[in-house]
């Protein structure tokens, strides 16, 4: 492993405009980082790493390198591109093992996380950084929200998400587990209790119904409940996926994965227009998915999935052709057309605008339309990468540490009159 990195190390040409950060969306300095590896300097390519993006580690594992960085690389035009990826899983995993955070000496004010999806984990660690008493509300048992919920171990290991819960941890970040906001506990209380700055990240958990028959039988279920936890379930030997993208790849993998010995993806369009990342796709199909597409779902059965061809209208709409319905027999149907987020913390808080989406509104800073409550990733922006909920989460921390310490200064200052959702 590390003979591979080196090599791919030194094939690094070192370019004066490297277009691998470019392409980057927080434009990670991996030429510089691939230089310091090169001179032997590990730890100082690592902490560099971490500094742009403390889920630097993660997202070697699950970014879509070949549209980002990989993707940029001057020698993927005629060749193969370095594979940037395992360089930076290399120096990031090496980095966590030997970085200590530091424990501030003087604390700038408590601030209050909510959710621990990317967004919250890095909020988290940046604030802890600059000296404030973090608290992480979470809702489930362990943290990592889609990390550890939604996305298969096998793409990414929990143990990872081990490993950050104990640098929280020994940053003096306080994790309050089996928590949900906006029941026993709300926003108002928070806000009592003398949290300065309040974020909002709980992402979206709430799955897209088909509204279509058969929904609610006993072989129905939806892919963000099924990946939460799919040792729960017998879903038999076979198994239809409905939908094409990555978390419908995520659904098929781990029911094959599980004992079901034939999982077909159905999706009402041609190959050509599947959402879902290439290599998530040929990693399906060769752990043993067959697709079903042009085909567009009309009924669910105990016996399977009621489909027909599909054809697109002049609007880009796709509609089902009249005679040419069949069955795909399936024990059990797993649906991965989509989520949402949940509306319990909204519902239980006044102030806080939504969008049509449901998603919550803000500015390009994270703030809400509440004063000292802001939000960011997957419940702003709907669901997106990792990377880019490190994006936009680094913006929203440096606000809410403006903002609290111009309360603490007072002269607190909330310029939201209408939040836009520009995220």
């Amino acid at each position: 492993m590390s003979n591979h990195v080196i090599e791919e190390a030194h094939r690094c040409l070192q370019c004066k405009n490297p277009r691998c950060s470019e392409g980057c969306p927080v434009h990670t300095p991996i030429r510089d980082a691939i230089k310091l590896l090169r001179e032997g300097n590990l730890r100082t390519a690592g902490e560099m790493l971490y500094a742009n993006n403390p889920l630097s580690l993660v997202c070697s594992y699950v970014c879509p390198h070949e549209l980002q960085c990989e993707g940029h690389c001057v020698l993927g035009i005629k060749g193969m591109a370095v594979q940037i990826s395992e360089i930076e899983k290399y120096i990031s995993d090496y980095y966590l093992n030997v970085y200590e955070p530091p424990r501030p000496e003087k604390i700038e004010g408590d601030v209050a996380i909510i959710g621990s999806g990317p967004a919250g984990i890095t909020i988290a660690i940046i604030l802890a950084r600059r000296g404030y008493r973090v608290t992480i509300f979470e809702g489930k048992e362990h943290i990592g929200g889609v990390l550890r919920y939604g996305i298969p171990d096998f793409r990414l290991p929990k143990s990872i998400l081990e490993r950050f819960r104990s640098l929280l941890e020994r940053g003096g970040v306080i994790i309050r587990p089996n928590t949900t906001i906006g029941t026993n506990i709300t926003v108002d209380d928070l806000q009592r209790d003398g949290y300065g700055a309040i974020f909002i990240g709980t992402g979206v958990w709430k799955p897209h119904a088909m509204g279509i028959k058969g929904e609610s039988l006993g072989n129905v279920h939806y892919a963000i409940d099924y990946l939460r936890n799919p040792d729960v379930y017998n879903l038999g030997e076979s198994v239809a996926v409905i939908g094409a993208g990555n978390t419908a790849m995520d659904a098929a993998r781990t029911a094959i994965r599980h004992g079901s010995l034939n999982v077909t993806v159905v999706y009402q369009r041609g190959e050509d227009r599947m959402p879902a990342r290439k290599e998530e796709y040929e990693y399906a199909k060769l752990d043993g998915a067959s697709f079903s597409f042009n085909s567009a779902t009309l009924e669910f059965t105990r016996e399977g999935v009621v489909v027909a061809d599909s054809v697109q209208n002049e609007d880009g709409s796709v509609s089902a052709q009249p005679g040419t319905e069949r069955l795909i027999k399936a024990d059990s149907v797993i649906i991965a057309v989509g989520q949402g987020p949940r509306a319990v913390i909204v519902s239980s808080t006044g102030g806080i605008d939504v969008t049509r989406r449901g998603l919550v509104a803000v500015d390009d800073c994270g703030r809400t339309t509440r004063p000292g409550v802001f939000a960011s990733g997957d419940v702003v922006t709907g669901a997106k990468t990792v990377v880019e909920a490190v994006r936009v989460s680094r913006r929203v921390a440096e606000a809410m540490d403006e903002y609290v310490k111009s309360v603490k200064s007072g002269s607190p200052a909330w310029p939201v009159e209408e939040s836009s959702n520009k995220q």
